[in-house]
């Protein structure tokens, strides 16, 4: 159970979109704040939309080379900059320079990365520490706000899923998932939801600056025991299918 009472409030947050370029919703959220950014500005915030790989969303592929939500490590932040590398890990490079480094003066306190998937997830909040208790709280507050409509937190601490994230420049990294959505397309139900948890969001750390008191709370978080591969042949390839009543039960009405 954790509480959370203000110390130093939070002064610049990013929204990412499109670090994925085949994601829709964030794109199309993203695109929307770069023109319209009211709904988005709180005061006291400096709030920055961006889109992350512009070049991916440009041919609405995942990425052009390799993954940008798995290049922040070390390794690849610090290598010299020439047009050998990857699009993605020239513009990791570019995107730390901007919003990072981590923890410094002029470093981005909270970074919101939007993501669809093609899961039965919902509204799901990805949390990369559990022992946060300012993301702990902010959670709490935004599955609260949403309710009726569930809210899922996906926890992701652990060695072997490090995937050196994005939003892993900030100092408050949160991951937002919303599905299921096919790749490619926009539906209006889930960005509808993903714009609401953005929304809740902002309003935590605005309530929060101005020092309001939250009081203890728990969140059950989701986190992957092992994985299952489908059954497969001789050859590796991949020998059954969702059975369809189990593919129907996962479709939304």
């Amino acid at each position: 159970m954790t509480s959370c009472v203000a110390e130093e409030p939070i002064k610049k947050i990013a929204v990412f979109g499109g670090t994925h370029g085949n994601e829709l919703t964030g794109v199309f959220l993203v695109t929307h704040w770069l023109k319209n950014g009211a709904e988005i500005q709180r005061e006291g915030l400096e709030v920055k939309p961006f889109i992350t790989n512009p070049r991916a969303v440009e041919k609405c592929t995942r990425y052009i080379d390799c993954d940008l939500n798995r290049v922040f490590n070390l390794e690849n932040l610090s290598k010299e900059t020439s047009e050998d590398l990857p699009y993605e890990v020239r513009r990791a490079q570019e995107i730390y320079h901007l919003f990072g480094p981590k923890n410094s003066d002029n470093s981005y306190d909270v970074v919101f990365d939007l993501h669809n998937t093609t899961s039965n997830m919902g509204c799901t909040l990805i949390l990369e520490d559990s022992r946060s208790d300012f993301l702990i709280q902010m959670f709490h507050y935004i599955k609260t706000s949403l309710a009726p409509v569930p809210c899922y937190v996906y926890l992701i601490e652990h060695p072997s899923l490090k995937y050196a994230t994005t939003r892993s420049i900030a100092k408050y990294p949160v991951g937002i998932e919303v599905g299921p959505q096919p790749q490619g397309v926009l539906r209006a139900d889930i960005l509808d939801q993903m714009r609401r948890m953005v929304k809740h969001a902002l309003d935590f750390i605005h309530h929060f600056n101005k020092g309001k008191e939250f009081p203890p709370c728990t969140i059950e978080v989701y986190k992957i025991m092992e994985k299952v591969d489908y059954p497969r042949n001789d050859s590796g390839e991949v020998a059954a299918v969702i059975h369809p009543n189990l593919q129907m039960s996962c479709e939304r009405k």
